[in-house]
C-alpha cells in the first residue's frame, strides 16, 4: 500500500510533492523519496523512515524544480533502507520510477538486463522498471514505457520521468489504484485522491490497462497499446478525511472491501499459474530440512491465533506432520518441548507484538527453525525470523482486524501446499486443484461482497440484543472463534463461540428464548453432525442464522434465516466464510452507534507483555 504522487507545473514541485505524501501517510510507509527534475537535470532524494527524515535532507539542500514524483514505500521486495527507496534510476540516472505493487517476473527481467550490461544497486523489483525503461527508449517516452510494460508480468501502478523529456510525465494502471489530478495550468497524479486534493478536485480514474501522458498544459489517456480514450471528468466532493477513506464511511469497511486485491497480492508470484504450483523462494530451507520436520507449533495472539488455527488443519491435512497452536503469551510458560526437529511459525500482522517476539526467541534459543508470516517487512519479527512469508495486505488502519487476518490464511495455504509439494505428501493433481482453487477466491469474496446488504440486515437485528453465540464444527469452529472475536471488540457485544459438538456439555444451559445463535455449517463432511447440534439449539428457543455455501438447501429447513456465499474446496472455505462475519461486525457495531476504527480499551498493536 505505498504512496505515488506526481507533479507537472508551473510552481515549485517538492513542495506538492512532500504535501501530497503527507496526505498518504495513513496508508503506512517504512521510507520515502522525490525526483525532481531540476536545471542539473534529474535529482532524487530518499530516507528510510518517517517523512520527517525527508523533509530534513530537503531543508539542507532543496530540489528546486516544476516537475517531480515522489512515493512513500511499504516495502515488500528488499528491506527498508535508503537505497531500496523509491524512486529509483537507471545507470545513466536519466530515467526515474516510482511504482506501487510487484513485478513478478522482475527475477528473470534483471537478469535479461544484467547480461546487457546494466549494474543494480537496490533489492527491489522497481529497479528493474527503471533500467528496463531506459534500455527501450528511442527518443519517445510514452512508447518506451509502453513496451516495458509489455515485458512486465504483475499488479503495478507506475510514474515515469526521464531527464529526456523534461515536460512529461507518464502514468500506468494495471491493477494498481492511479488516479489523474486537472488544474489550471499544472496537472497531478496519485495513488489516492487526498494526495492531489487540495490542489485539485477534477480528477480522472484510471482503469486497469490505462496510462495517461501529462504536461502543464494537458492529460493524454490512453490504453496500454496507444489508443487515446476520452472520458469524463470526475469532481470530488469529499473533505479530506472521506478521502483517505476511498469514500467508504470507516477504514474498517474500506480494508474488508480492499481484500480480494490483498488475497491477489499475497498470492502474486507464489503461483506459478503455468503449473499451478506454488513457489516460495523466500523459504531457505533445503530440502533435507523440510524431511527433518517432525511436529510443527504454531504462536500468536488474537486474530492471529485465529488464522493459527486454520493453519494448523491446513498443514496436519497437507503434510501430515502434528502441529500445535499457542496462544503466545503462554507458550514460553508452559515449558514446551522445543528440538532441531521443530519448526516453529509465528505470526504477527504488526511483527512487534511482543508476547510473538518473546516466543520466536525462545524457540530460537531452543533450536528451533522459524518461520514468521507477518505485514511489515523490516518489522523485529520478520528481523529475527529465520525465513519470512510477507502478507501483502499492505496496513490497517482499524483496530479490528480483517485483511490482515484473511492474507495471514493464504499464507497458511500457500505454506502448507509448498511443504506438501516438497514432501511428496498429496499428488501433483490434488495440489494444482487447491491452487486453482485459490485463484478464483478473489473474485467470490467479491461476489459476497456485493450482497452486503443481506448481511447488513442480519447485523441490524444481532444489534438489539446482549449476548450472541457462533457454533461450528472442523474448520468452522476456528471461523467461529474469529467471528465472535470481531463482533465482541468492535459492537462490545457479549459473543462466545463453541464447538457445536460441545454444546450438550453445558453450554446448552446459556441458550435461551430469541437469543442469536449464528451457525457456520460450510464443510461438507460435518454437514450432519453440525444439523443436530442446530437443532439441539433451535429446540430450547435460539434464533439461528445458517451460514452455508450456495448450492447446499438442506439448512434452510433447520434454521431461521440462512447466508449464503460462492462454494469452494472445504480446506478453503475459511477465507471466504470469514468475510460475511466482518460485515456483520462491522454493521452492528454501527447500528450500535460505536467508533467502528476505535474500539475501546483496544490498541492496534501490542507491543508490551
Amino acid at each position: 500500500m505505498c504512496g505515488i504522487v506526481g507533479y507537472v507545473g508551473k510552481r515549485n514541485s517538492q513542495d506538492i510533492l512532500l504535501e501530497g505524501l503527507k496526505k498518504l501517510e495513513y496508508r503506512g510507509y517504512d521510507s520515502a523519496g522525490v525526483a525532481v527534475y531540476t536545471q542539473d537535470g534529474l535529482q532524487i532524494k530518499k530516507s528510510k523512515g518517517r517523512l520527517a527524515n525527508l523533509e530534513s535532507k530537503l531543508s539542507d539542500a532543496p530540489l528546486r524544480g516544476t516537475i517531480g514524483i515522489g512515493h512513500t514505500r511499504w516495502a515488500t521486495h528488499g528491506k527498508p533502507s535508503d537505497v531500496n527507496s523509491h524512486p529509483h534510476t537507471d545507470n545513466s540516472h536519466k530515467f526515474s520510477v516510482v511504482h506501487n505493487g510487484i513485478i513478478e517476473n522482475y527475477i528473470a527481467l534483471k537478469e535479461e538486463l544484467i547480461a546487457s550490461g546494466h549494474v543494480f544497486v537496490s533489492e527491489t523489483d522497481t529497479e528493474v522498471i527503471s533500467h528496463l525503461i531506459a534500455s527501450l527508449y528511442d527518443g519517445d517516452i510514452v512508447k518506451a514505457v509502453q513496451k516495458a510494460v509489455t515485458k512486465m508480468k504483475g499488479a503495478f501502478a507506475l510514474g515515469v520521468l526521464t531527464e529526456y523529456e523534461p515536460d512529461k510525465l507518464v502514468a500506468v494502471r494495471l491493477q494498481s489504484p492511479l488516479i489523474i489530478g486537472v488544474g489550471e495550468g499544472e496537472n497531478f497524479i496519485g495513488s489516492d485522491i487526498p494526495a492531489i486534493l487540495e490542489y485539485t478536485r477534477n480528477v480522472y480514474i484510471l482503469n486497469d490497462g490505462e496510462m495517461a501522458a501529462l504536461t502543464k498544459d494537458g492529460v493524454e489517456l490512453m490504453t496500454l497499446e496507444g489508443n487515446f480514450i476520452s472520458r469524463e471528468l470526475f469532481h470530488v466532493d469529499w473533505d479530506i478525511i472521506t478521502a483517505e477513506k476511498a469514500g467508504f464511511d470507516h477504514f474498517m469497511l474500506k480494508e474488508i472491501y480492499e481484500q480480494p486485491k490483498a488475497y491477489r497480492d499475497t498470492m502474486g508470484a507464489r503461483i506459478d499459474a503455468a503449473s499451478n504450483k506454488v513457489v516460495m523462494n523466500e523459504i531457505g530451507m533445503t530440502p533435507e530440512h523440510i524431511r527433518s520436520i517432525r511436529h510443527v507449533h504454531i504462536v500468536a495472539c488474537g486474530t492471529a491465533y485465529h488464522a493459527g488455527l486454520v493453519g494448523k488443519t491446513v498443514i496436519e491435512k497437507l503434510t501430515r506432520i502434528p502441529v500445535e497452536t499457542d496462544v503466545a503469551s503462554e507458550y514460553r510458560y508452559r515449558a514446551p518441548i522445543i528440538t532441531p526437529e521443530t519448526l516453529v511459525i509465528v505470526v504477527s500482522q504488526s511483527g512487534e507484538t511482543a508476547d510473538t517476539l518473546a516466543a520466536l526467541r525462545e524457540a530460537k534459543r531452543n533450536g528451533a527453525r522459524v518461520v514468521a508470516i507477518t505485514n511489515v517487512v523490516g518489522s523485529s519479527v520478520a528481523r529475527e525470523a529465520d525465513d519470512v512469508i510477507v502478507t501483502w495486505a499492505g496496513p490497517e488502519i482499524a483496530v479490528a482486524s480483517t485483511k490482515a487476518y484473511t492474507s495471514q490464511l493464504i499464507a497458511f495455504y500457500l505454506f502448507g501446499l509448498y511443504l506438501a509439494q516438497s514432501l511428496g505428501t498429496q499428488d501433483a493433481s490434488y495440489i494444482a486443484d487447491v491452487v486453482a482453487a485459490m485463484q478464483e477466491m478473489p473474485n467470490k469474496v467479491e461476489a459476497i461482497l456485493a450482497q452486503a446488504d443481506t448481511f447488513k440486515n442480519a447485523a441490524e437485528q444481532i444489534s438489539t440484543h446482549d449476548n450472541l453465540f457462533f457454533i461450528g464444527r472442523g474448520l468452522d469452529y476456528a471461523v467461529a472463534l474469529e467471528g465472535s472475536l470481531k463482533l465482541k471488540e468492535i459492537s462490545y457485544i457479549h459473543s462466545e463461540a463453541y464447538a457445536a459438538g460441545e454444546l450438550k456439555h453445558g453450554t446448552l444451559a446459556l441458550i435461551e428464548e430469541g437469543i442469536p445463535v449464528i451457525a457456520l455449517a460450510t464443510q461438507e463432511e460435518l454437514f450432519e453432525k453440525t444439523v443436530s447440534n442446530i437443532k439441539e439449539v433451535k429446540a430450547r428457543g435460539a434464533h439461528v442464522f445458517g451460514l452455508n455455501a450456495e448450492g447446499e438447501t438442506e439448512l434452510a429447513k433447520v434454521v431461521d434465516e440462512v447466508l449464503t456465499i460462492p462454494a469452494t474446496l472445504p480446506l478453503l472455505m475459511p477465507a471466504l466464510s470469514v468475510v460475511p462475519l466482518q460485515l456483520l461486525s462491522y454493521y452492528a457495531s454501527l447500528a450500535r452507534g460505536n467508533d467502528v476504527d476505535k474500539p475501546r480499551n483496544l490498541a492496534k498493536s501490542v507491543t508490551v507483555e
